[in-house]
C-alpha cells in the first residue's frame, strides 16, 4: 500500500487481482459508454480557483450527513457483487468506512446479507433498496433493514429496466461464478482472489437466496434483474415505502429538475443526483452537469448528494462547490476492495481525504461549509 498514490493505482492493482468478469462488471458502463466517459470528462473540465496568502492552518473536513456527524463529506455507495471482488467484501468495506467515520451503503444485490454485515460491524449502515415485483419480499427487506438498525434507506429509482452492459454478456457474468473454461482459466491466475472468495461467508446473493423464487441456478444477472425488477414503479410507491420505513429516506437516481421537485414532495430526506455511474441510460447527461440545476431547483427543501465519476478529492470539492452537501463513491473504493480488501478500501478513502485537504488549503478554504462557487475558476 505504501507505493499506492492515487485511485488509478488501486484500479490497476485490482485489474491484476480480480477475475476479468468481476473487474469488468465494476469498470464498464452501458452500451457505447458515452455517459460513463462524460461523468469523468465533465468533472475534469471544472477548474478550481487557486488562492494564496490565506491562513489555512485550521482546516476541518468534518461535516454532517443527514444530521449525523461525518469525518468527511463522503459516503461509500452501494455496489452489487462486492463480495465477489473480495471474499466478505461488503463487511470489509463497511468496516473501512466506519473506521474512517463515514457512511457505508449495502446493496440489495450484495453477497453478504443485511444480517451478515450487521453482526460483523459496530455501528449502523445504510441499506440500498431495489423494488421488485414481489412486494411482500420488498416489505420484508425493509423490515430486515429496520431490524438491523440501518440508519438510512437508499431507494434506487433508475433501474426498473437494466441498461445493457456488453462486457457482462461477453464475459458470461453470473452469480455464483460461471464455470466456463475461459472463466476457470482466468480465476486460476488469481489465487489470492480465489482463496478469499472460497473462504468467504457466501458465494451468492445473501439478501435474496432462499427468499426469492427463481434465484436457484441463475446464470445471468442481467436476465434475472430484467425479469424481477418492477417496471410499474412510480412515485406513489415512494409513499408506500415511507409507510413501512420510518427512518431517513434517500432517493437515488435523480437526473432531472422536474423529478427532483417531485422527490422533495415525497417527504424524502435527501436525493442523490446520479445516472447510475453511466450504467443505465447511455447518452444521458453527466451527473455533474445536472447537479447545479437540481440543487438550485430544490434549495433547502431536501439534502442534495452527488454520485458520478468521483476519483479524487478535487472531484469532491467540485461537487460541493456546485451544490452537493456530500458525495458518494463506488468504483473508487471498489478498486481498493479488489486490490487489497479492507486495507484497500481504507487506502481509497485516505487518498480522497488527503486530496480534499490539499485542495482546500490551495483554494484558501478552512471548512467544508465554506466550499461554494467561489472556489471555482470563472
Amino acid at each position: 500500500m505504501k507505493n499506492i498514490t492515487c485511485i488509478g493505482d488501486l484500479r490497476e492493482l485490482a485489474r491484476r487481482t480480480v477475475p476479468r468478469a468481476f473487474f469488468d462488471y465494476v469498470e464498464t458502463g452501458s452500451y457505447e459508454q458515452e455517459t460513463l466517459r462524460a461523468n469523468r470528462a465533465d468533472l475534469e473540465h471544472i477548474k478550481l480557483r487557486q488562492r494564496v496568502l490565506v491562513d489555512v492552518s485550521a482546516r476541518d473536513m468534518s461535516t454532517t450527513i443527514l444530521g449525523d456527524k461525518a469525518a468527511l463529506p463522503l459516503a461509500l455507495g452501494a455496489v452489487a457483487l462486492s463480495g465477489l471482488q473480495r471474499g466478505d467484501g461488503e463487511i470489509l468495506a463497511c468496516r473501512a468506512a466506519q473506521a474512517a467515520g463515514i457512511p457505508y451503503t449495502l446493496s440489495t444485490l450484495s453477497i453478504c446479507s443485511i444480517e451478515d454485515v450487521a453482526q460483523a460491524v459496530e455501528r449502523p449502515f445504510w441499506f440500498q433498496l431495489y423494488v421488485m415485483k414481489d412486494r411482500g419480499f420488498v416489505r420484508s427487506l425493509i423490515e430486515r433493514a429496520a431490524t438491523a438498525k440501518c440508519s438510512a434507506l437508499v431507494l434506487t429509482v433508475d433501474l426498473q429496466v437494466p441498461g445493457q452492459r456488453h462486457c457482462d454478456i461477453k464475459n458470461g457474468l453470473s452469480v455464483p461464478p460461471s464455470l466456463k473454461i475461459k472463466n476457470l482459466i482466468n480465476m486460476a491466475t488469481k489465487p489470492g482472489w480465489a482463496y478469499s472468495v472460497l473462504t468467504g461467508k457466501r458465494w451468492n446473493f445473501g439478501n435474496l437466496q432462499g427468499h426469492v423464487q427463481g434465484m436457484e441456478g441463475v446464470q445471468s444477472l442481467t436476465q434475472w434483474v430484467g425479469s424481477q425488477f418492477d417496471t410499474t414503479l412510480n412515485w406513489k410507491d415512494v409513499e408506500w415505502i415511507k409507510n413501512i420505513w420510518h427512518g431517513k429516506l434517500i432517493v437515488k437516481g435523480i437526473l432531472d429538475v422536474e423529478d427532483a421537485k417531485i422527490a422533495t414532495k415525497t417527504g424524502a430526506n435527501a436525493l442523490i443526483v446520479s445516472n447510475h455511474g453511466g450504467r443505465q441510460l447511455d447518452g444521458a447527461a453527466s451527473s455533474i452537469s445536472m447537479l447545479p440545476k437540481v440543487a438550485d431547483a430544490v434549495g433547502s427543501a431536501v439534502e442534495v448528494m452527488f454520485d458520478g465519476g468521483i476519483r479524487t478529492g478535487q472531484d469532491v470539492m467540485r461537487a460541493l462547490a456546485l451544490g452537493a452537501k456530500s458525495c458518494l463513491i463506488g468504483r473508487a473504493y471498489i478498486y481498493g476492495l479488489g486490490a487489497a480488501g479492507e486495507d484497500g478500501v481504507s487506502k481509497a478513502i485516505e487518498i480522497i481525504r488527503k486530496e480534499l485537504d490539499v485542495s482546500m488549503a490551495l483554494t484558501g478554504t478552512n471548512r467544508i461549509g465554506e466550499i461554494g462557487p467561489s472556489v471555482l475558476s470563472k
